[in-house]
């Protein structure tokens, strides 16, 4: 891959029907600023295709099976803490 071209994960977030997201919202530190960002983009969105919540759990997904391996532990848990936060910030019950 030459250093111009980019990861595929880029193109499909810019060119698909994926939602548009706050500038480095899996960035932040605390899971409910995170959860909470990604709630209002999905309520807001014209990208989305599938319910606000489906489609602010995707997009969480989405970064943290892209990032794989290289996500460290402490921003693994503070993503997986936005899911939790996610589904309460929709009255949603957690799996399991």
């Amino acid at each position: 891959m030459t250093a111009t071209k980019k990861k595929w994960s880029a193109e499909v977030t810019e060119h698909s029907d994926a939602m548009d997201i706050e500038d480095h919202v899996f960035e932040f530190d605390d899971a409910r600023k995170i959860a909470a960002s990604l709630k209002r983009s999905a309520e807001h969105s014209d990208r989305r295709k599938a319910e606000p919540f489906q489609s602010a759990m995707s997009m969480l997904n989405f970064y943290i099976n892209r990032a794989g391996k290289n996500l460290p532990a402490a921003r693994r848990q503070v993503l997986e803490k936005a899911k939790d936060e996610l589904r309460t910030a929709f009255g949603r019950e957690k799996d399991g």
